[in-house]
């Protein structure tokens, strides 16, 4: 008698060998490698910068103008010198990867929100307290205060432990940062603490919006609950 083998379906063993090549990483390497390539093109801008003779600083948010609107766009990438960009580099690496833990979506849509109202904000007010006329704002600082301003608030949200661990250690490391945001009126130059308020503000907003699904579902459950305990349900 013959004997018969089972037929072996084309392609089996190699969509077996791909799908085990292309397993997904870990979110927090995804994330550090992401916050590690947004630095380092940080540093590549202020390469630009120094070899264009810091010419590019000029496209900053100039507040209540046209064309300083621009700036919400390119700021956050442009620093005045490597000092200033030395300075930033720590907190960004250090609270942009404790951002990717709450998730990488979440992380995305929490820079933009900070990027853009964070600043328009200091687009609007950014000539405030100014001894010296108008202002051109450049940094990273306020997407970093942004940074801290979500991890501090967004455990409370989301009332979940290791959110709320997160953002007790963020305000014992970096907490005194925060005074950065305090206004300073007749100052000439300096530091933005116009970015440094609008970054955390917009913040607190993102963490707030970014919230809601669990904000949501501990309504629903609350509601079901209250629910139940009614006589006759």
């Amino acid at each position: 008698m013959g004997r018969s083998t089972p037929r072996r379906r084309p392609g089996a063993s190699l969509t077996r060998t791909t799908s085990a090549q292309t397993k997904k990483r870990p979110e927090w390497v995804t994330g550090g490698a992401a916050i590690l390539t947004f630095v380092a093109l940080l540093y590549l801008a202020e390469l630009i910068d120094q070899l264009a003779g810091g010419r590019l600083n000029s496209n900053g948010i100039r507040p209540l103008t046209g064309d300083g609107l621009w700036g919400i766009i390119f700021a956050p990438v442009l620093h005045a010198n490597w000092q200033h960009l030395a300075a930033n580099t720590a907190p960004l690496l250090v609270l942009g990867f404790l951002m990717t833990l709450a998730g990488l979506s979440r992380f995305v849509w929490a820079t933009v929100i900070v990027w853009v109202l964070g600043g328009f904000g200091t687009w609007l007010i950014g000539n405030v307290g100014s001894s010296c006329g108008p202002t051109d704002h450049i940094g990273a600082s306020g997407l970093i205060f942004g940074w801290l301003a979500f991890l501090l608030v967004f455990g409370f949200f989301v009332r979940r432990a290791w959110d709320i661990i997160v953002g007790l250690v963020v305000l014992f490391a970096y907490g005194g940062v925060l005074l950065g945001a305090m206004p300073v009126l007749h100052q000439c130059g300096g530091v933005s603490w116009q970015g440094h308020l609008c970054g955390a503000i917009a913040g607190v907003v993102a963490a707030y919006a970014l919230s809601a699904p669990e904000r949501n579902a501990r309504a629903a459950r609350t509601a079901g609950g209250a629910s139940s305990r009614r006589p006759g349900t």
